[in-house]
């Protein structure tokens, strides 16, 4: 098992957090990696998702939505009971845990692409889909029985968001403009992904260990609900993924869609919806121990989970 290249970038941004070094990445860079990265993995699924039906991926769509909605669902009571937590603090985590992470999904990409191991195109709808319903339970649980929420802002931070509204742009225009009519793009959005990618996760190490500290002060619970929800995640994920009849690459994916974290997209929601949590704890267990977590750990992990239900390995 090696992790893919890339990563050690991260490593890198948070060594120099760390040490407090003087390394900063322009907020306007930031901003263009970001873009750039949200429409490359967009073009990328949209080319693929071309090849299929896409009557063929109504029920296997329903289902996955159905079953990562269970996610945020299982995480509130745990996080309400076993961390005694507010509800407020506990919906805007089960709703973070739910929703997913782009980096990550871009990071399992590169590591499919590295060992030469395909995957069905269409679950980049996935990466899209399964922010919405997340939110929506997250602000559902954080509400019921206490007040009203604005759902018209709400979604429309969702929906119209960069995040989704870059990927699901993409998709589009990859779908549209199929393998050939992408080519003039190749270069760009294709041969440069992952240097591009390495890049950000130099920014996202600095982040990162600005968040580790703030983390530990919430003590051990969290941090261990931060590496625990993803493995168990994850594990549904696999199962269904075999269930579905989905390939090698195709099942490590959702693995790791449903053991990622959002804290982009989610984030931004919860703030609008839920403005009483507090974005300390949601995004410091996000962002500072379950995205390292994934990265470095849990995607080969989750390759290894994925060879072996399929028996092609250990």
């Amino acid at each position: 098992m090696h992790f893919e290249p890339v990563v050690l970038f991260f490593l890198l941004g948070v060594f120099a957090g760390l040490v407090r070094s003087d390394l900063k990445i322009p907020s306007a860079i930031y901003e263009a990696l970001s873009i750039f990265l949200l429409l490359a993995i967009g073009l990328q699924g949209g080319v693929k998702l071309a090849e299929f039906e896409l009557l063929e991926l109504l029920v296997p769509s329903l289902l996955i939505l159905a079953v990562g909605s269970l996610i945020p669902l299982l995480a509130f009571p745990v996080l309400r009971l076993l961390g005694h937590m507010t509800r407020a603090d506990s919906a805007s985590i089960a709703a973070h845990y739910g929703s997913v992470s782009v980096v990550t999904f871009s990071v399992a990409i590169a590591l499919l692409a590295q060992e030469e191991i395909d995957f069905e195109g269409y679950m980049i709808v996935f990466l899209v889909l399964l922010e919405i319903p997340a939110l929506v339970i997250g602000v559902i649980l954080a509400r019921h029985g206490v007040g009203s929420v604005r759902w018209g802002k709400l979604l429309h931070e969702v929906l119209f968001g960069k995040s989704i509204l870059l990927l699901a742009g993409g998709l589009m225009i990859g779908f549209i403009a199929g393998s050939e009519g992408i080519k003039p793009l190749d270069i760009l959005f294709f041969d440069l992904f992952k240097g591009i990618l390495a890049l950000f996760l130099l920014e996202m190490g600095l982040v990162a260990a600005g968040r580790i500290a703030g983390l530990r002060a919430y003590g051990a619970f969290l941090v261990t609900f931060a590496v625990v929800t993803p493995l168990l995640s994850a594990i549904l994920g696999t199962l269904l993924g075999w269930a579905l009849g989905l390939s090698l690459g195709g099942t490590m994916l959702l693995a790791t869609l449903y053991a990622s974290a959002s804290y982009i997209a989610a984030p931004a929601a919860m703030r609008i919806a839920v403005p009483e949590a507090n974005p300390a704890l949601s995004i410091g267990a996000a962002l500072g121990m379950t995205f390292p977590f994934n990265i470095f750990i849990g995607i080969p992990v989750y390759l290894w989970m994925a060879r072996f239900i399929h028996g092609l390995g250990a």
